[in-house]
């Protein structure tokens, strides 16, 4: 894989999910109402970045959850005969609260499809709200995100690769793309 561009490095990220915490904040003014779901595995990351964001500047306490989708999967049987589960972590009732679905990329919409499908086994929710870093097109199906860190126009053969410092040991966002393309 080669880098084609450096998209985000980590003062860029950190401010970004500083805006999108403020957007949750101003959309859901019932913040005791709010819980929070990362989808594993760097969703459940920056979800907890916008939740720890959300407690400093509202000095409220919300309710978060890890959501594995791999389940839920629609291309399951092309993953192999025995895919990891890392499991679900959500110890709270989600009927009648705004859960915000936290993910790094939307790209095809097919993960989000999965994570909706997961969060309805746990009740019934008023509403499920989508929180990208990066929203990077090429939708298969009818799902947008509500808060958007940025939007990056690729070409399909394009991979958008979000970093962590919590798991690659910094946090940038990379376009990539195999070599001899």
């Amino acid at each position: 894989m080669k880098v084609k561009a450096r998209v985000m490095e980590q003062r860029k990220i950190a401010s970004t999910l500083k805006r999108l915490a403020m957007e949750v904040i101003e959309r859901n003014r019932e913040l005791e109402n709010v819980a929070i779901v990362g989808i594993r595995t760097r969703g459940v990351i920056i979800g907890e970045r916008i939740l720890k964001l959300i407690e400093k500047l509202e000095g409220a306490k919300l309710d978060f959850g890890i959501l594995d989708i791999t389940l839920y999967r629609d291309d399951l049987s092309t993953i192999g005969p025995n895919p990891i589960v890392k499991g679900t972590e959500i110890d709270f009732d989600v009927t009648g609260r705004d859960i915000i679905l936290v993910d790094d990329v939307l790209f095809s919409g097919r993960t989000v499809r999965a994570a909706l499908d997961s969060i309805v086994d746990f009740g019934r929710p008023k509403t499920i709200q989508l929180l990208v870093l990066i929203d990077r097109g090429h939708r298969e199906l009818p799902i947008q995100a509500d808060y958007i860190g940025k939007t990056l126009p690729t070409s399909k053969r394009e991979i958008v690769e979000v970093r962590l410092k919590e798991i690659d040991g910094s946090d940038e966002v990379l376009i990539v793309e195999e070599e001899g393309f």
